[in-house]
Parts: structure tokens; sequence; C-alpha cells
């Protein structure tokens, strides 16, 4: 059994602490808060097991150091990046040294890190090369549908001649304040600037997805630029979790971050994002008017696909960070058996479930 660290339990986190536990081939050994409310509780509860809060006999800690000591083989690093890179940055170098494999969608300069600046990716190595432990960073939003997927289906088409891949969601369900309101400026006046829409911010989180699929599919980038539309409320709204929105504020964001190739946008990454569905009405709307993620292959033949995932309350927010969790987990014994080194989306592989069929808190679920 691999043992397993998760770091952070916000919506990653906690999703992260369900995959583990789900993993057959993986341990959860510790949970490490933030939070002095979550000190001392236990894992299981924190994360929602079974949901039914099922105790894992876990207790959830504060001392990083000493878990760190404690040798664990891999760590999920699930703590925001988003306005903490450089603590996130120390806290994964701390855990690269201790030698263990670390997931993370924390370091957004290291989707790919072929590309990333040296002040970060040097340090990155040197901890590894110090601890022989790796590293491989795949995105919240999810990841898996801004590189992986997309490329994948791009393999059953004759010709392709442009990628789009789209996170299409109304943000009035998704239960974190301070992203929703701060970080992309919902329900703030017009003449506010959001850190993840000021000017090259959207390039610097996801152009590192567009570089990664022009490099599989060997294209020359010309440059990675980006475009941005907001909308205000034209009345109040109310919503369910994150409270009342005036009219005026900003209700909605429409950005894309293109790959230039041959003097046209070949590869787009789109954001849709919505605080309620009677704002911007005309831009692309999900199938059920919550969320989805869509990957469109133009080309013959045009092959567009949507998923939609939800968690175990049926959050269709929460089920993005689920399959986002899931895909850095289930890398973990991939990674321990690839060995020392820095990967990337295109590294490592989309397996099938390895817990194969049955819940997590199955007591007869085999596990080898």
């Amino acid at each position: 059994m691999i043992s397993t660290v998760v770091w952070g339990t916000g919506n990653v986190g906690r999703a992260a602490i369900r995959a583990v536990v789900a993993h057959p081939a993986l341990e959860l050994v510790s949970v490490l808060v933030h939070s002095p409310a979550k000190t001392g509780r236990d894992a299981g509860e924190i994360g929602g097991v079974g949901g039914t809060c099922r105790e894992l006999g876990v207790a959830a800690r504060s001392d990083a150091d000493a878990v760190l000591a404690e040798g664990p083989r891999a760590v999920v690093y699930a703590a925001s990046g988003d306005l903490r890179p450089e603590e996130a940055l120390a806290d994964i170098l701390r855990a690269l040294r201790a030698g263990a494999v670390v997931v993370t969608p924390s370091l957004y300069a290291l989707y790919d890190h072929r590309s990333a600046p040296a002040e970060l990716r040097e340090p990155v190595l040197a901890a590894i090369e110090a601890g022989g432990g790796s590293l491989f960073v795949s995105g919240v939003d999810p990841g898996w549908a801004n590189d992986v997927l997309p490329l994948l289906i791009s393999g059953l088409g004759t010709t392709v001649e442009a990628i789009r891949c789209q996170e299409i969601f109304d943000y009035s369900t998704y239960d974190q304040p301070d992203a929703v309101r701060d970080l992309v400026g919902m329900g703030r006046p017009m003449d506010y600037e959001p850190p993840m829409l000021a000017s090259t911010v959207p390039t610097m989180v996801w152009g590192g997805q567009i570089r990664l699929m022009a490099r599989a599919l060997g294209l020359q980038l010309e440059e990675v630029c980006e475009t941005l539309e907001r909308r205000p409320l034209l009345s109040d709204v109310s919503t369910p979790t994150m409270g009342a929105f005036a009219a005026g504020t900003q209700g909605a964001v429409r950005f894309e971050v293109r790959g230039i190739v041959d003097g046209a946008p070949r590869l787009v990454v789109e954001h849709v994002t919505r605080i309620h569905p009677s704002c911007a009405p005309d831009w692309p709307t999900p199938p059920d008017g919550v969320g989805a993620h869509r990957v469109v292959i133009e080309g013959v033949p045009r092959i567009e696909v949507t998923v939609e995932a939800m968690d175990e309350a049926g959050n269709r927010s929460a089920g993005g960070n689920a399959t986002a969790a899931a895909r850095l987990v289930n890398a973990i014994d991939w990674l321990v058996n690839a060995g020392p080194g820095l990967y990337d989306a295109l590294d490592v592989p989309l397996r099938p479930a390895p817990g194969g069929l049955g819940r997590p808190d199955d007591p007869g679920r085999t596990r080898s």
C-alpha cells in the first residue's frame, strides 16, 4: 500500500480524500489542515466519505513538518495556490525534498513544465534530485478537459482544423465565495478588476494546456493570446448558496485563451461563467443549465463531446472538482513505479478506474 497524505481540505481536498480511500493501492495515513476548527476531526467526516461521514480513524493534523517526517510515499497537495503561489511552492518543495510523489493542481505554470520559467522549474528539479520524489501538476478546471480528452478525441477525426475546450458553468451553486466574488468578480462593480481576469493571467493559468496540446499535435505556436468579455446583471438575483447579487454588478464572464497557428486560433480554451442563467443568455449554455465541459473538434468529421459530472450530493461544480482530484490521485501508483521526475499530462496516462466497480464504503470491495 502506498502511504498517502492529503494536504488541504477545501473543495479539491475533500474530493481527494474520497479518491484516496477508494483507490486499492493507496492508504490514507494523514490529512493536513490549516484551520484549528478542523484539527483533530476524522478525515472521513471532513471528506464526506460514503456520504455518511464514515469515520476512517485518521485525525486531521496541522503540523506539516511532523507529517512529512513520517515519510509518506505520496502527497496530494490540494491547498490553493491562487492567492498564495509562493507559499504553495514552498510547501510542495518540502514534500519533494522529503521524497514524496506529489500531485497537485496548485502550480499553474507547471501544467507544461517545459515552458515554465526557470525560477520556478529549477527549484522543483533540485528538490526532486535531493529527495527522490516526483511531481505531476494537472488543472482543477479540470485539467483533463483541456489536454488528454481533446487529444484523445482528435484521434477520431480524419482531418482536424481546430480544437475548442469549453467550461460552461452557473456559479450560483459553487460554495466558494472568495473565488467567485473576489477572484472572478461576480457581484463586484464592473470597474473592479478581478485578479483571475487581469490581463495575461488567463494565459498564465491556461496557456500551459494550449502548449501541451500543440506539442502533442506537432504544431508550431505563433503566439498564445486571450480575449475577455464581461456582462452586468440586469436585475437583482438571489442564489441558493452564494447569497444575493445586485443589478449592475458583474453577472457573467467569457474569456478565451487562444493558441495561434498559421495566423488563426487553432487551439482554444474557453470559459463561460454565470452567476445566474438570466445573464448573457446569448452565450453558450450547458445542456442542463448548470454546468458542463465540452470539447469541439472542428474538421471532418466535426466532433462534439460534452461531459457532465456530479459529486455524491448531486452538485455539478463539485463534480468537476471531484474528477480533477481523481485524475491526480489515480496517477499516484503510476508515478511511484515511474520513478523520480517532473511529469506532465502527456506523460501520465489515463487508465481504467483503479478500484473496479463498487463504492468506496462498500465493505465487500476487493482491495489488493
